[in-house]
């Protein structure tokens, strides 16, 4: 199983656990969350790589993940996600470091996915 696939089904499995206890804040959250990322003033594409600057920052591997798939959805280019590693890195420090390597690991993991 590739990472992406493992990602993308544990997320899912969670979040419909995480979901069914039918907690009104986390559902608000998890709405809240999701309406944040549309287009707006900015489009879609512009917040998602702002996400994935924030996830580097703060060092969260799974924001990043999802972030990432995000953005290869959306169309982001090479150029484009490593301009947002090259930011995350200035603003964030050499602590970003190791979370751009996992996520140019799992980057190049969607192009397989994609190319397969």
């Amino acid at each position: 199983m590739s990472i992406v696939t493992e990602f993308n089904d544990y997320r899912a499995r969670m979040n419909e656990k995480i979901l069914a206890e039918d907690n009104k804040v986390l559902k608000r959250f998890f709405n809240l969350d999701t309406n944040a990322y549309t287009d707006g003033a900015l489009s879609a594409k512009s917040k998602e790589l702002l996400g994935l600057v924030a996830s580097m920052v703060l060092r969260c591997d799974d924001c990043i993940r999802y972030h990432l798939g995000t953005c290869y959805e959306l169309g982001v280019t090479r150029a484009e996600l490593y301009e947002v590693f090259a930011i995350a890195n200035l603003v964030g420090g050499s602590i970003c470091i190791p979370h751009t390597r996992r996520a140019v690991e799992y980057w190049e993991a969607l192009e397989r996915e994609a190319n397969a």
